[in-house]
């Protein structure tokens, strides 16, 4: 007899979150902990939400308690997302009394309500998650229009949820990942979950259209004009989930001063011109509804499993206007064209249609992130790249839910599903937020990673698409594995070290840090031939947590420390406070190559020679220094005969590294003799007063 596939998945799911939790050299997180963590993250995978973060705080108010498992803010929309979890660990799952999942919703927003009161100088320690996002919900309450309260649980709820409520003139909606809905999205790779859209209830009558049924094309296709009003609302319930994937990297990114600008402008002005000045959209559906009137015409009642491939800019400005600006959208008509797939695969055509209909715009190809070639290429590298061992490897999700279907495949038989779980176990699973996460980090960019999984992947892919690199290589597969060993690492250091507050951000700066201090001078391949990071490595980043912890809270100052760590110049005031180097060094950055390709993994066995603190010290005070003050040092240094004319080449080289973002990095020899001819010039005062300064604080900093 065939298990019933849904007590499969909560079985594994759990089986994996006991995996992950008594894995752990000092378990820091419960399993109902673990599972909201784990959930929200695949939840953001599988675009079901948007920078959610795992948040456990309860505590009473008054008489009454409260509690939320997590959190997330759409300030676009203006929701306050707050998760409750109700987790058992029971199986076969079992149905949820109502009065528990009311209870859970009511705790959720007592906290909501509590923060708006001043929760945040109530709590104790005043510098923690919970005390940062009572403060931010008290400060940004007036601008919060709706609060989402969201159930996470391994067990299942009723086919109904308590209906919508309102208070103090917010509207609070339910809902509900069940582990039947967990099974549909993250299981069975859902896509559209359960988008329905009521015209009827909507605009209060059913919208008249016009039908189009090529012959031969497999489709159906219905033209027809949506309100502005029914558009923005549609948006607000359903979010970024209406936008096709592949498409969103691009929307969340270009276009947002100009062309919204413009569309701002129409509907303010001349709201009764949206219909002629704009070019509509492009939706497919699952299933449209029907009514005729007396005429025989059909008219549109409903759509389900809507997707809009093409106009996510003019849904995402009309519900600005709306919600945000405050504008009526009274006249606003927006033109649409319904796609029905009638024969043959609907993810296939909506992938068509997202291409054909934006090549009228400026979407290229690395937009669609899924199929971008980019991606492929990853998960060729990955299906061929083999451990030491020869016995395991790397799998890389560049579709989502392509794991699951992969180890599905494999359980049909016991000896294929025993040799994809010796080969590919979950914990070499690699997804595309986390390929973004990890080269973010080492790659400059932690306030990006600080944005959550799929702005900070928006980033990245817009980041390739303006600066194209060569094909990734099977070195460079191994460097980012390196690199995820040592994200991975100081996420576990992290936890056990038992920070109060902003442990993903802490993370994200900790790799970061330690990317610029070596100037990326990791001995990559030692760390790919062991599978993780020596024990020294760990001890240095574990003596360095600390620093980064106080290095953030102190160059917050005043700020709100979540928003603050999502900007540039929270990472550059960081930069002037590094965590130093100290001798004897992990082997990781003992035995790294002191002259490493570009493109290519350095070699340690190729090259003997040993690094020290005082080489890694030089290359990162090279780094600080300007690409206009190299130039300046070396034309100025050469022409006066102070700086050797092979010296001053040395010198027009980091002025080139520092031009391109130092993705090149100076060499032991480039930095010693830089900086001593930087030296001679600065001696000679031959450089104007704003360089003197770079040099001045250079020499301070070191």
């Amino acid at each position: 007899m065939t298990e019933d596939p849904l007590n499969v998945f909560a079985t594994e799911l759990a089986s994996e979150i006991e995996e992950i939790v008594t894995g752990a050299d000092a378990p820091t997180l419960f399993s109902g902990e673990m599972f909201t963590k784990l959930v929200l993250e695949r939840l953001e995978e599988a675009e079901r939400l948007e920078q959610a973060f795992d948040l456990y705080q309860e505590g009473h108010t008054g008489r009454a308690s409260y509690r939320i498992d997590g959190y997330a803010i759409d300030e676009e929309r203006q929701v306050l997302e707050l998760f409750t979890t109700i987790h058992t660990g029971e199986i076969p799952p079992v149905r949820l009394p109502m009065a528990e999942v009311r209870s859970a919703f009511e705790r959720a927003l007592r906290f909501a309500r509590a923060s708006m009161e001043g929760l945040a100088d109530k709590l104790e320690p005043s510098n923690t998650d919970a005390s940062d996002l009572a403060r931010r919900i008290e400060r940004e309450s007036s601008r919060i229009s709706s609060i989402r309260l969201i159930l996470l649980t391994d067990q299942l709820t009723g086919p109904a949820l308590p209906e919508k409520d309102e208070w103090s003139g917010r509207v609070i909606e339910h809902d509900a990942f069940d582990i039947a809905r967990l099974h549909r999205i993250l299981g069975e790779g859902e896509t559209r979950s359960d988008i329905a859209v009521d015209l009827r209830q909507l605009t209060g009558r059913a919208l008249p259209c016009l039908p189009v049924r090529p012959e031969g094309g497999g489709y159906e296709a219905y033209l027809t004009v949506l309100p502005g009003e029914v558009l923005s609302t549609v948006y607000q319930t359903y979010g970024v989930r209406l936008l096709e994937l592949n498409v969103r990297a691009f929307l969340g990114i270009q276009g947002r001063k100009s062309v919204n600008a413009e569309l701002r402008k129409t509907i303010s002005d001349q709201p009764s011109m949206f219909l002629a000045f704009n070019n509509g959209l492009v939706a497919t559906v699952d299933e449209i509804l029907f009514e005729t009137d007396s005429a025989g015409h059909s008219l549109i009642t409903g759509l389900k499993g809507l997707q809009i491939v093409n106009g996510g800019q003019t849904t995402a400005s009309l519900h600005r206007a709306r919600f945000k600006d405050r504008l009526s959208l009274e006249g606003v008509e927006v033109p649409v064209k319904i796609i029905k797939v009638t024969d043959g695969d609907l993810a296939e055509m909506v992938s068509s249609v997202s291409r054909a209909a934006n090549r009228q715009n400026t979407v290229q190809q690395a937009d669609f992130s899924s199929n971008d070639p980019f991606h492929q290429q990853v998960e060729e590298l990955a299906n061929n790249s083999w451990l030491e061992s020869g016995k395991g490897r790397w799998f890389y999700e560049r579709a989502r839910g392509s794991y699951l279907a992969a180890e599905q495949k494999a359980s049909y038989r016991a000896r294929d599903e025993q040799v994809f779980r010796t080969q590919t176990p979950r914990s070499r699973r690699l997804s595309k937020l986390d390929l973004a996460r990890y080269l973010n980090a080492w790659g400059d960019l932690p306030y990006r990673v600080c944005l959550g999984g799929q702005k900070n992947f928006q980033h990245f892919m817009q980041r390739m698409k303006e600066r194209p690199q060569p094909p990734p290589d099977e070195a460079w597969f191994r460097r980012l594995i390196a690199v995820g060993l040592i994200y991975r690492s100081a996420e576990r250091i992290v936890r056990q070290m038992g920070f109060p507050a902003f442990r993903s951000q802490i993370v994200a700066y900790l790799v970061a840090c330690l990317s610029q201090q070596t100037g990326g001078r990791i001995d990559f391949e030692q760390i790919w031939r062991r599978q993780a990071i020596s024990a020294e490595m760990e001890e240095l980043l574990r003596s360095w947590a600390p620093h980064v912890d106080n290095v953030l809270r102190s160059t917050a100052g005043q700020r709100n420390p979540g928003e603050w760590f999502k900007r540039e110049e929270c990472w550059e005031a960081c930069k002037r406070n590094l965590p130093p180097l100290s001798d004897p060094m992990p082997p990781e950055l003992a035995q790294a190559s002191a002259e490493p390709q570009v493109g290519n993994v350095a070699d340690s066995r190729r090259n003997g020679q040993v690094l020290s603190a005082e080489d890694f010290d030089r290359i990162r005070r090279c780094m600080e220094v300007d690409s206009g003050t190299w130039l300046q040092a070396a034309e100025l240094g050469q022409r006066t005969r102070v700086v050797h004319w092979k010296t001053a080449g040395i010198l027009r080289t980091l002025a080139s590294y520092a031009a391109g973002g130092w993705d090149k990095k100076p060499s032991v020899k480039q930095a010693r003799f830089a900086l001593e001819a930087l030296q001679s010039v600065r001696d000679a005062e031959l450089l104007k007063p704003d360089s003197q300064s770079l040099l001045e604080r250079d020499e301070a900093d070191g």
